[in-house]
């Protein structure tokens, strides 16, 4: 039974767990304050081309949306998200246990637009309404979609017009910045968000997410509301360690990279079998419409997500690649569905 259900099955890359191993007995100093968070941080900072961004290592994506969105909103305002955002679906209510409605918008491919942002405003324009105050974006998107430069370039003009902050989750970011489409670096983004962060814990860490703060008015107290919401590590330099390792010698880059080709290899034998894709994704999520038969067979050999029946025969499912994807594992995944296609 071969897992297709995450990219987060697998514990960590050797390399970071060697690099922990390596300091395990050397004392640091706690929550976040060690020589190792400080090195990440400036490793990042060079990386995004932005001395003056605030880095902080959290431990998950969900601390991290909640904690950032609950920093940057007052009582009475509320997040603007795709109706398929990970914050709107995926966390439990977390914003709204915070205090903050999420005004979840339909829109095309995952992606929000000017015009839903426009549109949201409109919608709530008085004082009898929450007040849109952020928008969240996420980078590759919850069905494996992901914005260009042009795309994100025209939530900033929107967002700096109407007074809105611009929050990127990049808990995937690793596999939309090396997708054979991609036209954005991690210095673009660092440029057009008001805060985004760079997630571990889906491209090879053993856990945890890298925050950067761009806003100033965002900056401010920052840590104690991490504190508050649950998310500041005592053991902060774990975190630290791991971010070093992934921006040393382009290994965040190439982990994400590896999981891309893992995903082309299974979309082109998909491809091959006649089937069709919910989403045009180009990164490491794939969600493939298979017949419902088929889909049962599969099951036997192989763990994967169902995400939405889509008629009375077919159903979209999900199949997620990741650093340590097997190559032979996709390929018998191909082998497996040819088989029962025939």
């Amino acid at each position: 039974m071969y897992s297709f259900n995450n990219d987060y099955s697998e514990g960590a890359h050797p390399k970071i767990l060697e690099a922990m191993i390596q300091a395990n007995l050397i004392q640091n100093s706690g929550y976040g304050l060690d020589d190792h968070c400080a090195h990440a941080r400036e490793l990042i900072q060079k990386e995004i081309s932005r001395s003056d961004a605030d880095v902080h290592f959290i431990t998950g994506g969900t601390q991290t949306n909640l904690t950032t969105i609950a920093a940057a909103l007052r009582p009475w305002q509320a997040v603007i998200s795709s109706d398929k955002g990970h914050i709107n679906v995926h966390e439990t209510g977390a914003i709204e246990a915070t205090g903050h409605k999420v005004i979840a918008m339909p829109c095309k491919e995952g992606k929000l637009t000017p015009a839903d942002i426009l549109k949201a405003l409109d919608d709530h324009a008085t004082e009898h309404m929450v007040q849109p105050k952020m928008v969240y974006i996420s980078n590759s998107t919850e069905i494996g979609t992901q914005y260009t430069k042009a795309e994100l370039e025209s939530l900033h003009h929107t967002c700096r017009q109407k007074g809105l902050y611009l929050f990127l989750d990049g808990a995937r970011l690793g596999s939309a910045l090396t997708s054979s489409i991609n036209d954005l670096s991690l210095a673009d983004i660092a440029n057009l968000t008001d805060a985004f962060y760079i997630g571990g814990t889906k491209n090879g860490a053993l856990f945890g997410e890298a925050l950067i703060i761009l806003n100033q008015d965002l900056k401010q107290d920052l840590r104690f509301l991490v504190k508050q919401r649950g998310a500041m590590l005592a053991k902060g330099w774990l975190l630290g360690i791991q971010f070093e390792e992934l921006f040393q010698n382009n290994l965040f880059y190439e982990l994400s990279a590896h999981a891309n080709e893992m995903a082309t290899l299974l979309r082109d034998g998909i491809t091959t079998c006649g089937i069709s894709f919910y989403s045009n994704s180009m990164t490491n999520q794939l969600f493939p419409i298979f017949p419902d038969e088929v889909i049962a067979k599969l099951e036997k050999d192989f763990l994967f997500s169902v995400e939405k029946q889509l008629d009375n025969n077919h159903t979209v499912v999900r199949l997620v690649t990741s650093w340590a994807t097997r190559e032979d594992a996709c390929r018998e995944f191909i082998k497996t569905l040819k088989t029962l296609l025939s």
